[in-house]
């Protein structure tokens, strides 16, 4: 079934402008629609000739550069399951991977291969294969040297496109197998639903590993064949540079903060974008409401996993709640539930449990796992939010971020929103740690000026089981690559706050 392949559908939407430029960095360097596609397949074709067949696993860690792009799209267009890595995983940590998806060809950096190369052989990995920042190495000789992919391999809609591992903070990383057919459904709607078109010009400064910078950002950019901006990574210079040519950006929420940390900068910067999409971590209102402030616009805030893409998205037409993630996109289903499975009233918090296309076909090997993580056809994502009379879901945190002291449920979110509203707080982070008494006793973490006295003044607006009973301040919250707050590092950084061993 040659139309099951979603590089079919993308082919078919940017052909008619295959002169246009896809990829452009600041420097003034470019690709067309048309390059690329001629790219990928001869990616395609290098790959085959390493030996990867149709369903093969390609496994990739390499920076961010336009002919990492070409190998995605060519892996894509192969039949290839194509399975991106963090750049910051360490060989140890690869290792692991390299084991899990058993890939016919692993793609790493020239300056690692030396290390990793011994540990792909281990694993029984048969080729290795690298790519630099500039987009030269190994794989880029042999694209050149290889016949190009004639047409694009023929695929099942539910076969495998790509595996994302997930950050594995608790036990081993899992692969979520997304399928040609979630990727696509999601891609159309996203597009559909932003207003994407030939004229826009998007600002892409996210990584390529992930499923914001990777599928979101990419694909529905592809679908209406528009320019990217393409940034090798987040530098606050020149993404005011790009601003200044782009009509969307899609961010992490630290990318806004980082910009509103610019004295300067406002709306005669900002006028001519129409669109600002925040994702991957939480955006505090505060961040919103400065945002707007400055600059006149309205972030749109959404709500992603690897296992579902985009799932929920403020609208485009229509209010834009601060603290909100907006209703479920075209083809999604959301409900909140107890522990049991029941399904609650609107604006109780519960389990976010989502159903739709754009769904995972499961954890890579681990079928227990995924089994435990579907009540029937829903799938449960670990998230607490509530909906309410309109569909609109709020998050309040993950499941596992829950605090239950004394025996009474306390969600992180609503502690950080009174902490974040303090002048002086440049954000905060809520956490339970052992206590004696109460099981868990609540840590608030903060980066700032602010008095602590002033957090606890601030806290007495709050039920007494929910005030945190320890404050620390930091210069900065530990994150992920995606910009979202470790909170397990922090757990265990103040896991003796209430015993002993933690300094205010």
């Amino acid at each position: 079934m040659g139309d099951g392949n979603f590089y079919t559908l993308l082919k078919q939407r940017f052909a008619p402008h295959l002169d246009a430029p896809m990829l452009t960095a600041l420097t003034g360097e470019t690709v067309s629609y048309g390059a690329m596609d001629a790219r990928a397949a001869k990616m395609a074709g290098a790959m085959a000739a390493a030996g990867a067949k149709p369903g093969d696993r390609v496994l990739v860690q390499v920076d961010k550069s336009f002919e990492n792009v070409s190998a995605y799209l060519g892996a894509l267009s192969g039949g290839f399951v194509y399975v991106p890595l963090n750049t910051a995983y360490t060989d140890d940590e690869v290792a692991y991977f390299l084991s899990d998806a058993e890939p016919a060809i692993f793609i790493c950096d020239p300056a690692r291969r030396a290390s990793l190369a011994p540990i792909a052989e281990k694993a029984g990995v048969q080729r290795v294969l690298c790519l630099d920042g500039d987009g030269a190495g190994s794989l880029r000789d042999a694209a050149d040297n290889s016949p190009a992919q004639t047409g694009i391999q023929p695929r099942h809609p539910d076969d495998l496109a790509a595996i994302l591992y997930t950050s594995g903070t608790t036990g081993r990383s899992k692969g979520a197998m997304l399928s040609h057919w979630a990727l696509q459904t999601n891609a159309l709607a996203l597009n559909e639903l932003w207003r994407f078109t030939q004229e826009d010009v998007l600002l892409h400064a996210l990584p390529v590993f992930h499923i914001h910078g990777l599928f979101v950002a990419l694909h529905t950019a592809m679908l209406s064949a528009c320019e990217i901006l393409f940034l090798p990574k987040f530098d606050v210079g020149e993404i005011r540079n790009g601003l200044r040519r782009a009509s969307v950006m899609m961010g992490v929420p630290t990318f806004y903060t980082r910009l509103l940390a610019e004295p300067d900068f406002g709306d005669h910067e900002t006028a001519h974008m129409r669109l600002f999409i925040s994702g991957s971590a939480p955006l505090t209102t505060e961040t919103f409401n400065e945002f707007y402030e400055r600059t006149g616009s309205k972030i749109l805030e959404r709500y992603g996993m690897s296992e579902a893409g985009m799932i929920a998205s403020n609208p485009y037409d229509g209010e834009r709640i601060a603290g909100t993630v907006g209703f479920p996109l075209p083809g999604v289903d959301i409900r909140i539930t107890d522990d049991d499975g029941a399904i609650l009233e609107d604006g109780a918090p519960g389990n976010v449990e989502v159903k739709g296309d754009n769904l995972f076909s499961g954890y890579w090997r681990m079928p227990e796992k995924t089994k435990a993580e579907f009540r029937g056809d829903w799938f449960v994502t670990g998230d607490i939010g509530a909906l309410d009379a309109q569909g609109r879901l709020t998050l309040s945190g993950r499941a596992k971020d829950l605090i239950i002291a004394g025996g009474y449920n306390i969600y992180p979110k609503e502690i950080e929103a009174v902490l974040d509203a303090v002048p002086g707080v440049a954000e905060s982070a809520v956490v339970g740690v052992p206590h004696p008494d109460m099981g868990e006793g609540v840590v608030a973490v903060f980066v700032g000026e602010a008095d602590i006295a002033a957090l606890e003044d601030a806290t007495q607006s709050l039920a007494r089981f929910k005030r945190p009973r320890r404050f620390f301040r930091v210069d900065a919250l530990p994150r992920n690559a995606m910009g979202k707050v470790q909170k397990q590092v922090l757990r265990a950084r103040y896991a003796a706050a209430f015993t002993g061993g933690a300094e205010q």
